[in-house]
């Protein structure tokens, strides 16, 4: 029986691209911003690009709080937060006054480089990453393997158990998050070519 797998649409960026990516692996998939498809699928994807405050706003409008709440950490539905949407499952951002889905004891931090000439911000292009843990969403991706990424704004976990990822731009950083059912990645696997298409079949055979 396929699985029904849904990309959390709440206005804030780059869900075609995930989409397509997903279709090229001919996963089933749709792009929902309504409440009971979420509660009724198998897997979620919470992709984003933007401004923290006002992605949490809009989640609170499209009233899917309750919905991602029930699915994730009552529901334990495997769950894969994209850039915004990895940083949207930890407590709070100095981006914007919002709270954060509060899944992760942890906080969002803006760069704050040495020198802003040789580490632009935002953080922009290929870089590696560590693997800090045993995980099924890192099979057969490679200790230093390289992934892209995009952003200005990075996390800092309270639990370092927590952290699947670390990479270093000018200092090292949490890259990727995991608890339990819960996944998140800072980089993004949509732009990453193979390695990106492999981390999204690890997702998929959860």
């Amino acid at each position: 029986m396929s699985q029904k797998i849904v990309i959390v649409d709440y206005g804030m960026g780059n869900i075609h691209s995930v989409y397509k990516k997903l279709v090229k692996l001919g996963i089933e998939v749709s792009v929902s911003s309504k409440g009971d498809e979420i509660l009724h699928a198998d897997k979620l994807i919470l992709p984003g690009v933007g401004h923290f405050g006002k992605a949490m706003q809009n989640l609170h409008e499209l009233n899917l709080i309750e919905a991602l709440n029930e699915s994730v950490t009552f529901g334990k539905k495997p769950i894969l937060g994209i850039c915004l949407g990895m940083q949207l499952m930890t407590d709070s951002s100095e981006e914007g006054d919002k709270n954060g889905l509060g899944w992760f004891d942890g906080k969002v931090v803006r760069f704050n480089v040495s020198d802003p000439l040789t580490y632009k911000i935002p953080h922009m292009g290929w870089n590696s990453i560590s693997i800090r843990k045993n995980s099924k969403l890192m099979s057969n991706i490679s200790e230093n393997s390289e992934f892209y990424f995009v952003h200005a704004y990075h996390v800092v976990m309270a639990n370092k158990a927590d952290i699947l990822n670390e990479t270093t731009y000018d200092y090292t950083f949490t890259s990727a998050i995991e608890k339990e059912n819960i996944f998140g990645v800072q980089y993004h696997p949509e732009k990453s070519h193979d390695i990106g298409l492999q981390l999204f079949k690890n997702f998929v055979s959860l």
